[in-house]
This record gives structure tokens, sequence and C-alpha cells, in this order.
């Protein structure tokens, strides 16, 4: 009797954990980023490109927020960056951030740099990183100025 008990509870376990992780319990959903590109003023790092700003799906502690050319991330495992924050150990839940701009509780993966001008009409791809896991990445094109274009 006690040996068909432990089968059963075995058994039991072996279809709770299947449901749970056919339910998505035990993947991380990656972090779904809005760009937006709202012409107005120009942008105060590059008044050649409008500002970008990114939207998040929820907030998050953010550990790692990147900017590189989209061409370079995808003929090179590591891109070099144009922006680059990372967490100062204490960062903050954010939902938006703007490039260029200061980030509550992050700071340059390089001490005393500051983020690259983005260049009109080119494709980037914005990689962030948060804690718990969770990861995101999307791909944007600045749009120039009107007296740029």
């Amino acid at each position: 009797m006690m040996k068909r008990n432990i089968i059963a509870i075995c058994i039991l376990m072996v279809f709770v954990g299947a449901y749970l992780y056919n339910n998505n319990f035990f993947r991380k959903e990656a972090i779904q980023i809005t760009p937006s590109i709202r012409p107005g003023r120009p942008s105060a790092i590059n008044p050649d490109v409008f500002p970008v700003s990114f939207l998040l799906d929820n907030k998050y502690r953010l550990k790692s927020v990147k900017v590189v050319l989209k061409a370079d991330a995808e003929k090179n495992k590591y891109p070099r960056p144009v922006w680059h924050m990372v967490s100062d150990s204490a960062s903050r839940s954010t939902k938006m951030i703007i490039y260029g701009m200061p980030i509550p509780g992050m700071k340059p993966a390089v001490p005393k740099t500051r983020p690259e001008p983005l260049q009109p009409n080119v494709p980037y791809r914005l990689i962030i990183e948060a804690e718990g896991g969770y990861i995101g990445q999307v791909d944007f094109k600045t749009v120039p100025t009107p007296q740029q274009r």
C-alpha cells in the first residue's frame, strides 16, 4: 500500500510540473519595448534627429540599457555601444526611458562617457536587461529634423 501511494504521488508531481511548464510558469517573457519618435523639438543630444523614447510594457528594475548600431549587432557578437548604462545597485523601477537622458539609479558603463549622437536615418537596436532575468530588445530608426532633410 505504501509503495502504491509513493508512485501515485510521483506521477501527480510529474503532471503538475508538466502543467506548470506548459503554461509558462517557469519561462520569462521578453520585455516588450515600444520606440517612439516625437517630432517637435530636436534632441538635446543631437539637433539633427528628433528625440527617441522607449515605453516598456511594465515597470522594471533595469540592470543594463544599451544602444548599438543594428548592422553592427547583426555582424558582431559584442557590438560597440553608442550608449550604455548600467545599474549602480540601486536602480528604481522604470517604465520609460529617453535616449541619452539620465536613468534613475543607473550610470554610464564607462565612467564619464556621454551618449554618442544618433545619426539621421540610421537603424539602431536597444537592448535592455532587468532584474529577475528579464531581457528585451527593439530595433528603431531615427528621423531627421526638417533642416536635415
